[in-house]
Order: structure tokens, then sequence, then C-alpha cells
């Protein structure tokens, strides 16, 4: 008798998970786990170009220094071709990421076997991040209509990051930019990061 009270005992524990499990349907679960992991995709991507993008100078450290085999010229040219591969290279990296995001939930809003609950935040976070684009894109090109030849905008909630070309930065050259971020986002100086390159 003891036995069998044992297993009966054991079986309504399996059960509330398998209830759970029913309840919330598995579909829910799958697409609910999948808009996770695009979220912790675009932090993980984020993080890896700021990542990049705070360079401690030390970019080619174990090149040789000087002028040996170009003419000051060229060594000009080489430095703006890297700065442009930087800028071209980060563009189209943020824009794949996006890309992916978007067509996952896409994919989430398309399935018939999705809740109305799993659709509506994914149409959310589909509006967020056109969003996002749209103001980087405004911002990139305000800075570049002042002056900045090259630039990238990163936002990320409440805090933006942008990376521009240029040997040093002036204070009026960050308040352009502190204040083009903050005319296109609301986001105040001190959630803005300024790195140049």
């Amino acid at each position: 008798m003891k036995n069998k009270t044992t297993a009966l005992s054991e079986i309504p524990k399996t059960n509330k998970f398998k209830a759970v499990i029913v309840k919330l349907g598995r579909r829910n679960l799958i697409i609910a786990c999948s808009v996770f992991l695009i979220g912790v995709a675009v932090l993980l991507n984020w993080v890896l170009f700021a990542g990049a993008a705070d360079s401690d100078g030390y970019d080619g450290y174990d090149q040789p220094s000087g002028n040996i085999g170009q003419t000051p010229s060229d060594t000009t040219d080489t430095t703006d071709d890297a700065a442009n591969t930087y800028f071209s290279a980060t563009q189209i990296s943020r824009q794949k990421a996006r890309d992916e995001a978007l067509e996952v939930l896409q994919a989430v809003v398309d399935n018939v076997d999705s809740s109305e609950t799993a659709k509506a935040e994914a149409l959310a976070s589909i509006s967020a991040i056109a969003d996002e684009i749209q103001k980087e894109a405004d911002i990139e090109s305000l800075l570049k209509a002042k002056g900045f030849e090259q630039c990238v905008a990163v936002l990320n909630g409440d805090k933006a990051t942008v990376v521009v070309s240029a040997d040093t930065l002036q204070p009026a050259q960050l308040a352009q930019i502190n204040a083009a971020v903050y005319e296109h986002t609301g986001i105040a100086p001190s959630g803005v990061t300024i790195i140049h390159k």
C-alpha cells in the first residue's frame, strides 16, 4: 500500500509541469523563447560593436612605424581606406543583424499558430527596430551635413553610441554630436558615448 501512495504522490508533480506547458501551449513557449533569443542576439551584437568601437589606440601595434616603402600620400590613403572599411563594415554588420532579427519577428507575426500576444509583441519589436533605424539614419545624415565625413550611430534604449571619423574632437564638435542625438532621440548627453576613429 505504501508503494502505491508514494507513486501517486509523485504523479501530480509531473502533471503540474505538464499542465503548465499545456496551458501556455508549446508553440507560445517556443515563440516567447525565440523573441527572447533575438533580444539577446541584438544585445550581444551591440556589446560586441561597442567593444570594437572602444579601441584603446593600439590597433596595428605590431606594424612598423614610419613610411617604409610608402610616400606620405600613400600613408594617408591607407589610413583613409582603413577608416572607410571600418565604417562600411560596421554599417553592413548592423544592417545584417537587424535584417535577421526582423525576419524572425516577421515569421512570428506570419505564423497562424502564434498567439495574439506573441504577434503583438513581435509587431512592437518590429516597430521599435524600424524607429531606431530611422533615428540612426537621421543622426548620421545630420552629422555628415555638419562636416563629419564618416559616422555611425547606434541606439540601444536610452543609450547612444556615435563613432565619427576624426583625429580629435573639439568641444564644439562634441556639442554638435550631442545636440544631433538629443534632437532625434531625446537622449541626454550623459547617455551618449562619442568615439573618434
